[in-house]
């Protein structure tokens, strides 16, 4: 070997340890950076020459890995919106036994009805009985208020997210285009490559997705459902937020805006869903489903409330098609209107004195002409047993048991509360999951003792180039002297 080649040799050693002390550096400075990989030099030898020079930059990431990063992260953030919206429907219902929910509700009509019973010429206890009642139209209402507004909340964050999956896509396909243009030119695309994958980890918590290598580092990006998202071009989600939501108004009868990837309806919830898994399919589900099942049901409520009290119910004095004590909106119940109903359910006018009724009718008869006598009270005991007598429910998903009203009441809290619990133990599962795959992916960060080895190693192979230079800088000096 000439003194050239080992000084091009030693020269070539110097650069490759120094690039290789500025990667090492780089990644000591971002240990604690979330998404960052950890780089390293690719050394390569020159074959003709002699000497070591840097082939590339390499980040090591686990491809696999990060794929089913990003698919559990898509399962808990649906997991959390479901959840989200049944803790708000059973807080609304509330926990039967306590005061303010629903049965409780109730329970204390019942026992308005059993007090007055006892001394029905009593003016006091008659109001009390009114004020039972509208407390418990109140809660009704107060529940469908409740799961409309929520539906409202998820209506609008449905078109939120659109908006932010759409910025998303055309920030990966700025990226890639980028990254196709560094890999072409030889440039470093490691940094590229890190805000591609943060890219891609906050899109999959609202539609899941997978990434396929294409040329020249670029990706494509899918769901596992078989949407296409980005494939050179980029795919344009479409979403029409409505400004209101009223309990009749769904996706499936086409009064809330559906969901379009390129001017193309997709069904935007349930398995057969390409966006299925995510947030997004998550809050379709909230909107159209699991807030459509739930009022379904608490409308049933409503209606077995009014039927118990309508012809041929405990007031001999209704004909048939009058309304009872419960109305809707003032009228008679119309199976065709019961969408809603919860909300709209009201006292009798006849029966309320705010409204130009009078009392005496609670214990008369709503169509008495005239007051009976005061101490007559087979009319508040038929009320009272008319709420505790067995009935079927004409509609709804609450079985075909024969229960008392707060029987289907406590059916509906214990309906919401179940379903409530297996969307919990999805999400701890998907909690769980993803936190299990987040270490994995931790451990595979930038390891500071790995690192600082290196750095030892780097600093020797620093050291001995350095001094070779330095023995062939003597062996010129005593050529040069001969």
């Amino acid at each position: 070997m000439s003194i050239t080649s080992a000084l091009n040799n030693a020269l070539s050693g110097l650069s490759a340890t120094s690039r290789t002390a500025e990667v090492i550096s780089t990644n000591l400075a971002n240990a604690l950076t979330e998404g960052y990989a950890t780089r390293e030099t690719v050394l390569s030898s020159r074959n003709k020459t002699g000497g070591v020079f840097v082939q590339g930059i390499q980040r090591h990431v686990d491809r696999a890995l990060a794929a089913d990063l990003m698919l559990s992260g898509g399962e808990r953030s649906g997991a959390e919106t479901r959840v989200a919206f049944l803790e708000t429907v059973e807080r609304a219902i509330g926990v039967p036994g306590e005061a303010q929910s629903l049965s409780g509700r109730l329970a204390d009509f019942e026992a308005s009805l059993v007090s007055a019973a006892t001394k029905p010429e009593d003016d006091n206890r008659l109001n009390t009985v009114l004020k039972r009642a509208e407390e418990v139209t109140g809660a009704l209402d107060d529940a469908t208020n409740a799961i409309q507004t929520a539906r409202g909340r998820a209506d609008a964050d449905i078109g939120q997210l659109v908006t932010q999956v759409n910025a998303a896509l055309e920030q990966l396909a700025g990226i890639n285009r980028t990254i196709v243009m560094a890999e072409t030119s030889g440039q470093s695309t490691a940094g590229l490559l890190d805000q591609r994958d943060q890219l891609l980890a906050q899109l999959s918590e609202a539609v899941p997705i997978r990434s396929v290598p294409r040329d020249k580092g670029a990706i494509a990006v899918f769901t596992p459902g078989g949407a296409i998202l980005l494939d050179g071009t980029v795919a344009q989600l479409e979403f029409t937020p409505s400004n209101v939501v009223e309990p009749h108004m769904t996706g499936d009868n086409g009064l809330l805006s559906g969901l379009t990837i390129n001017g193309v309806a997709i069904p935007p919830r349930g398995e057969g869903s390409p966006i299925a898994g995510g947030r997004l399919a998550a809050l379709f589900e909230v909107r159209d489903g699991l807030a459509v099942e739930a009022q379904r049901d608490l409308d049933a409520v409503a209606r077995d409330l009014m039927e118990r009290f309508e012809p041929p119910g405990p007031d001999p004095t209704l004909a048939p098609g009058d309304a009872g004590v419960f109305t809707d909106a003032g009228a008679a119940f119309t199976p065709a209107d019961e969408v809603g109903l919860a909300g709209r359910l009201s006292i009798n006018a006849l029966a309320d004195p705010d409204q130009g009724g009078a009392l005496w009718r609670l214990r008369d008869g709503l169509g008495a002409g005239a007051p009976g006598p005061a101490g007559d009270s087979r009319l508040l005991r038929a009320m009272g047993a008319a709420l505790s007598a067995p009935h079927s429910m004409a509609s709804g998903d609450l079985g075909g048991s024969a229960r008392g009203l707060s029987g289907h009441i406590g059916a509906l809290a214990s309906r919401i509360g179940q379903e409530r619990l297996t969307q919990d133990q999805s999400l701890t599962f998907a909690n769980t999951r993803y936190a299990e795959l987040s270490d994995m992916q931790a451990r595979n960060a930038v390891d500071s003792d790995d690192q600082m080895q290196r750095l030892l190693q780097v600093e020797q192979a620093y050291a001995a180039n350095a001094r070779l230079i330095e023995t062939i800088n003597t062996m010129m000096d005593h050529l040069l002297r001969i």
